[in-house]
Parts: C-alpha cells; sequence; structure tokens
C-alpha cells in the first residue's frame, strides 16, 4: 500500500513541478515516468530512514494511520518533484 501511495504521489509532485517550472517541464508523460520513479525511491527512502511503514503504526487498523499515509505522499511528492527537476536539468543542459 505505501509504494502505491508513493508512485501516485510522486508522479502528483512531477507534474507539480513540470507546472511551475516551465524551462523543466519534460511533458505530461515525461514529468510522470520520473515522477513515478523519483516517488518510488522517495518513498523507500523514507521507510529505510527509520519512519514506520503504514501496517505498524495502524496495528489493528490495516494502514489507516493519517500520519503515516501524510509521510509517504509527501516523500513520493518530493521526491518526484526532485527527480523531475534533476531530469529537467540534464535535459537542458545536454541540449545546449
Amino acid at each position: 500500500m505505501e509504494l502505491l501511495i508513493s508512485l501516485i504521489s510522486g508522479a502528483v509532485g512531477g507534474n507539480a513541478v513540470g507546472g511551475v517550472v516551465k524551462n523543466l517541464n519534460l511533458g505530461v508523460l515525461g514529468n510522470s515516468l520520473a515522477g513515478i520513479v523519483g516517488g518510488g525511491v522517495g518513498g523507500q527512502l523514507l521507510g529505510m530512514l527509520g519512519a514506520p511503514d503504514l501496517a505498524g503504526v495502524a496495528g489493528e487498523a490495516a494502514g489507516l494511520d493519517i500520519g503515516a499515509i501524510l509521510g509517504q505522499v509527501a516523500a513520493g511528492g518530493v521526491g518526484g518533484g526532485a527527480l523531475m527537476a534533476l531530469i529537467g536539468v540534464v535535459k537542458n543542459t545536454l541540449g545546449k
């Protein structure tokens, strides 16, 4: 469940950065793909840094803890936006 949340948040984050920073925009598909990869990486890094997983925090609620979900959304969105921006910078640098 947490990976799915990270991937979706990454796609949203990648498209948000692409919409705000026009010179880094890779198009909807490029922003989404870079965001999905970045969101997956960001969510995994959050888990490796010791953030509890969704099911572990919620106990019997099986992943419905709002704090853990928001953490995954934030990590996925930031990771997706960061990777999309990095790819946009590299693309612009190589294109010159």
